[in-house]
């Protein structure tokens, strides 16, 4: 938590601006690590992989007004694995199909807040409220949110997610790495005006600085 502290207090927009998620004209409505059950499930007739818990990074995505979105895309990505990269898209009209199947008693411009609510849950309350991600090897995967009341597992919600292209997640890699890169530059030059504004002001407290430093 303190580390996001001082991450917060770098401006990072220009950086973040050259998202390609961003490229379609999507704004960013959410960004946090989720924890994920990941199950490989190799087709319909053969039981799921026993699953394993790991942080997922969600971000939700959408085009127009937060109260009246045009589309909506969730994005998952891993630390663990550059090249995992899943995306689950949604506009009004494929919306509905949705809600059909699931019996949602939700509209579509209620989707962004309710995914929001539930991934939340799933941070506050890992053992309420759990994230399940079944994977299958033609690129396609169902996220499942899921409460435990009491002995029983009640499915909430499901959405389908696609594997993203080679082209998408070139791209993705690539951003990843430039962002950190230019974040580093951002902090180091940030650093050494500090270091300089020191020398200036506190000699002494420069020195005190780099002495505790060694002894780290």
């Amino acid at each position: 938590m303190q580390e996001d502290s001082v991450l917060n207090s770098f401006d990072f927009s220009a950086i973040e601006e050259m998202d390609p998620s961003l490229g379609e004209g999507h704004r960013l409505l959410y960004e946090r690590e989720v924890p994920f059950e990941l199950r490989i499930q190799e087709d319909s007739r053969n039981p799921q992989e026993v699953g394993t818990l790991e942080s997922i990074k969600v971000k939700i995505l959408i085009l127009g007004e937060e109260t009246n979105p045009q589309h909506i895309k969730v994005e998952l990505t891993s630390e663990n694995d550059l090249f995992f990269h899943y995306v689950f898209s949604n506009d009004e009209s494929s919306f509905a199909a949705l809600q059909e199947s699931q019996r949602l008693m939700v509209d579509f411009a209620e989707l962004p807040s309710i995914l929001v609510r539930m991934l939340n849950s799933c941070i506050k309350e890992p053992h309420t409220y759990l994230a399940v991600l079944i994977m299958h090897r033609d690129g396609t995967a169902r996220l499942d949110f899921i409460q435990n009341i009491e002995f029983k597992f009640i499915e909430l919600l499901s959405l389908d997610f696609m594997a993203s292209t080679e082209e998408t997640v070139r791209q993705q890699i690539t951003f990843r790495y430039n962002s950190v890169k230019g974040k580093l530059a951002i902090m180091q030059a940030r650093l050494q005006d500090l270091n300089s504004i020191v020398k200036v002001k506190n000699p002494s407290l420069l020195l005190q600085i780099k002495k505790s430093k060694k002894n780290i």
